[in-house]
């Protein structure tokens, strides 16, 4: 399906910057669909470089809606030892991982030679967790644009003692390379773990933010992208983005709060205060105490299951050479006994396939 507009502007503009501006892609995409001639201003092909003016229509073929429409966006929760961007020799990127083996649930298509995806951030190699790759240019300006507001979320173990006056600096009153960090959202989960939310990424900015205070970082996972969380997404595993997710990170959205149910709401198996009997309730029989002792117990044999019947829990199997009526059961089963005979198969006679 084709894309039609007429551009309402007051000063004439480029073509590939309205596009980026009207979010059908970036400019850098606008710039390829120009020249496979698939853009045209008032029913003639655009070039590269041209300028639309006030009152003049725009139309996209459906070439390249489709063209579009298949660029892959995906999530993949990224191992410590593998690199986000272009790796060094003996390195491993990120994007080597991303084939059909890996992938959780389900997926449109499988990313090819041909896709070109990369990462949205950077995730440093001794870092895990959440790392957003795609081929869509205007996710990416959403997501690392200048203009992108999506905070960022991490849980961080670190080595050291962690004060108040610590948290205090962390949240706001660093520097790095001479420039004032903005003011982050720092939370003590436990004694040595806290969790860290960021609306900036600077290089190795929360590694270094803790070597102020004396903290060493052991182990550093971002588990969120502004409304895009890792979940339960499976270590070096990855899977699409959904168009839903697409749209509320081109907006800005903010994560779904995390509230519990109420108590009231919840089945009985989920509540912690649910009453489970005693064992000495649960069991059929008497208290433990009122038992007789092991030596006093009767020799004779054991009741399986209720009623008597043999064959239960602590019962033997029946014994088979008496019939129910009492008498010997002398039957002879046909795979014993002097006329059984084995029979041995020849060889199947196999015909070639022409």
């Amino acid at each position: 399906m084709s894309w039609t507009k007429t551009y309402t502007g007051a000063e004439a503009l480029r073509i590939n910057k309205w596009l980026a501006e009207e979010g059908v892609c970036s400019r850098r995409e606008a710039d390829a669909l120009i020249l496979k001639g698939l853009v045209k201003v008032d029913d003639e092909t655009a070039v590269a470089g041209q300028k639309i003016m006030a009152g003049q229509t725009l139309t996209m073929a459906g070439k390249a809606g489709r063209q579009l429409d298949n660029q892959i966006s995906l999530i993949f929760h990224k191992p410590v030892g593998i690199v986000s961007g272009t790796p060094e020799e003996g390195e491993i990127p990120a994007v080597r991982l991303i084939t059909r083996d890996s992938l959780s649930g389900k997926a449109r298509a499988i990313p090819g030679r041909y896709n070109k995806l990369a990462p949205l951030g950077r995730l440093d190699k001794d870092s895990r967790g959440l790392l957003i790759m795609s081929e869509d240019g205007v996710l990416a300006k959403a997501v690392i644009g200048p203009e992108s507001e999506l905070d960022k979320e991490y849980i961080v173990k670190v080595k050291g003692d962690v004060t108040p006056e610590k948290l205090a600096k962390l949240r706001h009153g660093l520097e790095l390379d001479g420039r004032q960090l903005k003011p982050a959202i720092v939370e003590q989960l436990k004694p040595q773990e806290l969790k860290f939310i960021l609306r900036e990424g600077r290089n190795r900015q929360i590694r270094r933010m803790c070597q102020l205070v004396d903290l060493r970082v052991v182990d550093l996972m971002r588990t969120r992208i502004g409304p895009l969380e890792l979940a339960g997404l499976p270590e070096g595993k990855w899977r699409p983005i959904g168009g839903r997710e697409r749209a509320a990170l081109l907006k800005g959205d903010a994560p779904r709060p995390r509230t519990p149910r109420p108590d009231e709401d919840r089945p009985d198996r989920e509540r912690p205060d649910r009453g489970r009997p005693e064992r000495s309730e649960r069991r059929d029989g008497p208290p433990r105490g009122d038992r007789p002792a092991r030596g006093e117990r009767p020799s004779g044999p054991r009741s399986g299951k209720p009623g008597g019947k043999p064959g239960g829990k602590f019962g033997g199997k029946p014994d088979r050479s008496e019939r129910s009526d009492g008498k010997p059961d002398n039957t002879v089963s046909p795979l014993k006994g002097e006329k059984f005979k084995r029979t041995k198969l020849g060889p199947r006679k196999r015909t070639p396939i022409k």
